[in-house]
């Protein structure tokens, strides 16, 4: 298979959509980042099944999108508060042998 017929199957693996670029360097450029993100999910999908789980990559994307973190601000002091970990959150950080932030923290100003 020749790369040209291969990297549509890659873009739809990733879900991306048409970027239409006039440089060079701009398609070099998004070429190796849609190339860096298949890795870097193919290292991340090897991960977790190593921790003996089996998820959906779908369902990984939205559990990460919902964890966020607010700042609050009041009186010269600011406050980061995390919402809460749910569904694969937990494994996703533990493949990658990372500790979830905090779900409130104070942010030196």
């Amino acid at each position: 298979m020749d790369g040209g017929a291969c990297f549509p199957g890659c873009k739809k693996h990733l879900e991306t959509r048409p970027i239409y670029h006039k440089a060079d360097e701009t398609i070099r450029g998004h070429v190796f980042c849609s190339f860096l993100a298949l890795v870097l999910r193919k290292e991340l999908d090897k991960r977790i099944e190593a921790s003996g789980e089996n998820l959906e990559w779908f369902q990984v994307r939205q559990d990460l999108k919902s964890l966020k973190e607010i700042i609050i601000e009041e009186s010269g002091r600011k406050i980061g508060l995390r919402t809460e970990a749910s569904g694969s959150c937990h494994t996703v950080f533990n493949a990658v042998g990372m500790a979830l932030p905090p779900t409130i923290r104070k942010i030196e100003m």
